[in-house]
């Protein structure tokens, strides 16, 4: 599953500086310009650009760009400048950021925010930053986009998304593609990558109709995902069949379901209880318990990103008893107190400064915020293989060898031997060399890769996916007898102009 995502707070309140001091060594204008410096953040990183406007000969304004997180010209301050040393402050973001200035081209210095420090080094751009994602599709399309809307009448919200049409009458076969865990709008965006986009558009432009939507509380869509579960996000997914099923450009018989990561539990969640959906496509999706998973996840990552083997065990030792307390205690302000205190006394053993505990202790509240206990105690204790067996669909099982995050090497087998022992014997897995949990080529699959890497969303996957459901809609007619025309023109379709 995706962590979630450290993520700044983004208010649009300016603040100006007023600076009364004397220069040491260097000027305004030295320091005058575009920063960027990564801030570590769950395992991945995440870029912070301090953009430093001169205001008058002494002082100086400031704005906040997070590119990986789409958010740009945050207004931030005061900012305090003495020659040697600045600091720029953001009150409402509970941040600040303290540097010594090396040269006219670096800062070396520290982000705290929320009383998490990092240290951070800063580099001075020479122009404009901006993401290189090559396969982002650009217009005009050969197909048609709509925005629409559809209730979820079991919660008793309104979510909005995006409906790819292919050209022509249909009726079309439809996927509708599920996000993964934490806050997802409809593009599944992720430090500048927008996988669902690229889904979207493949899919479309090859005849099959797509719908993505925005997770509740995100971009169009009501609701709050606090206090939710995975069984809850199902009937968000439910609500998107219900819907499609509606339209008069879809094929009702032929409407499935593609999961990616948490998206991946979700989608045999309503399958096994909607004899309707036509098939499933598991993204990295879970076939083992989140317990699993986040321990395996824990020490594959630790490993990968060049920890020691026994730290790395003792920090997974560690997540588990803080997980089978989570799991245990229903109550969860208890469940917090109970937490904190055994992760205290672990710390204490180890005799860690009392200020290194406190550090610790702000980072697991960082890390596993009590609003999600909810959600996580479900995660963890579920186990998935009771709706993949009750899954009669057929379903395409998909990840990447150097996914860390959900492992192929216990869920793909997990997922196919669940499948087939509920009486299904229509289920097809693959495990793709060098691919890692977002469906990219990379080097390790360490999570801090993502935001690094150019590539989307691998285009072999988008094929495998493609000629898959095809394949399925082509039997399906021919068992049935029918055939529809506009299918004869399909190897003539142009693929991803990007790609």
């Amino acid at each position: 599953m995706k962590r979630k995502v450290f993520c700044l707070i983004v208010l649009s309140v300016l603040f100006l500086t007023q600076f009364a001091g004397a220069q040491d060594k260097f000027g305004y204008e030295t320091v005058a310009g575009s920063w960027i410096g990564k801030i570590p953040a769950g395992g991945i990183s995440l870029r912070v650009i301090f953009n430093l406007a001169l205001a008058g000969k002494d002082s100086l304004i400031a704005t906040l760009d997070s590119p990986d997180q789409g958010a740009k010209g945050i207004k931030i301050g005061p900012v305090i400048f003495n020659g040697k040393e600045i600091n720029i402050k953001a009150p409402l973001l509970l941040a600040e950021y303290k540097g010594s200035i090396i040269n006219d081209t670096i800062i070396e210095g520290t982000f705290t925010q929320r009383g998490i420090a990092q240290n951070v080094q800063l580099k001075k751009l020479k122009g404009t930053f901006a993401l290189n994602r090559p396969q982002e599709p650009k217009p005009p399309f050969p197909y048609n986009a709509e925005d629409v809307i559809f209730r979820n009448e079991t919660a008793g919200i309104e979510l909005a998304g995006t409906l790819t049409l292919p050209q022509g009458d249909g009726p079309f076969p439809a996927v509708i593609l599920i996000t993964g865990s934490g806050s997802q709008n409809r593009n599944e965006e992720l430090l500048g990558h927008k996988p669902f986009m690229i889904i979207a558009d493949y899919l479309t432009r090859n005849g099959i109709a797509v719908l993505r939507y925005d997770d509740r509380g995100v971009g169009g869509s009501k609701g709050t995902p606090l206090n939710a579960t995975s069984a809850d996000f199902a009937t968000d997914a439910e609500a998107a069949f219900l819907y499609l099923a509606s339209r008069k450009e879809i094929d009702p018989k032929s409407i499935g379901l593609a999961g990616h990561s948490e998206g991946g539990l979700i989608a045999p969640i309503v399958a096994s209880g909607n004899s309707s959906v036509a098939f499933i496509i598991s993204l990295a999706g879970p076939g083992v318990n989140g317990e699993k998973i986040i321990l395996k996840q824990g020490l594959d990552i630790g490993i990968a990103s060049g920890g020691d083997l026994k730290d790395v065990k003792e920090g997974v030792a560690t997540n588990k008893k803080l997980l089978d307390i989570l799991k245990e205690e229903v109550d969860n302000k208890k469940a917090e107190e109970k937490m904190a205190a055994v992760y205290r006394k672990i710390m204490t053993k180890k005799k860690t400064p009392p200020a290194d505990i406190d550090k610790a202790l702000k980072q697991l509240n960082a890390s596993l915020n009590p609003v999600s206990y909810n959600w996580m105690r479900y995660f963890l204790s579920t186990d998935p293989s009771y709706f993949w067996k009750k899954t009669k669909c057929p379903v395409l099982g998909l990840n990447g060898e150097k996914d860390l995050q959900v492992s192929s090497e216990i869920n793909l087998p997990a997922i196919e031997k669940a499948v087939k022992s509920g009486g299904n014997q229509s289920v097809k897995t693959i495990s793709f060399p060098d691919l890692n949990h977002l469906f990219q080529h990379c080097k390790t699959g360490a999570p801090a890769e993502y935001g690094d890497i150019e590539e989307t969303f691998s285009p072999e996957v988008l094929k495998i996916m493609t000629d898959w459901i095809l394949a399925l809609q082509a039997s399906q007619q021919v068992s049935s007898g029918l055939f529809f025309p506009w299918r004869q023109s399909l190897p003539n379709l142009l693929p991803v102009a990007c790609l």
